[in-house]
């Protein structure tokens, strides 16, 4: 399955200007129909936030992870993704997750003391996520 078969079409391709990307690998694409874009000159966090999803989704899936075939790639994907915009925190975000809102700060120190945390693993254990039990 391509891109056509899904009912989509890429236009661009956006790639660096490494030595390994020849005129004829350009000619190709061109002649596919895409248009090829290049990054600037030696300004390596143009593609910084795509670069680092990449990153991320290598470290802590895809390095731990053995993958059968196609199907089991997109679902563990699916999954991945599901869990870093979810669930995982981030740092930039405040320990929040893109698609959750910020917890409610705890100030009262017994409270704390009794926390029940349930643990559900996903992909069966290489992802975890935690959270307080209701």
């Amino acid at each position: 399955m391509d891109l056509e078969d899904a009912g989509s079409k890429a236009k661009f391709l956006i790639r660096d200007r490494d030595s390994k990307f020849t005129a004829a690998f350009d000619d190709l694409l061109a002649d596919a129909g895409l248009k090829v874009v290049t990054t600037g000159i030696r300004i390596p966090l143009m593609n910084s936030l795509t670069e680092r999803w990449i990153q991320t989704c290598r470290r802590e899936l895809l390095d731990r992870t053995l993958i059968w075939n196609r199907s089991h790639l997109l679902h563990s994907l699916r999954e991945f993704e599901a869990h870093y915009n979810q669930h995982r925190p981030h740092r930039t975000l405040k320990q929040a997750a893109p698609f959750r809102p910020l917890p409610e700060p705890s100030s009262l120190p017994e409270t704390s003391r009794d926390l029940e945390v349930r643990r559900r693993d996903r992909l069966g254990g290489t992802l975890r996520e935690y959270e307080h039990a209701a």
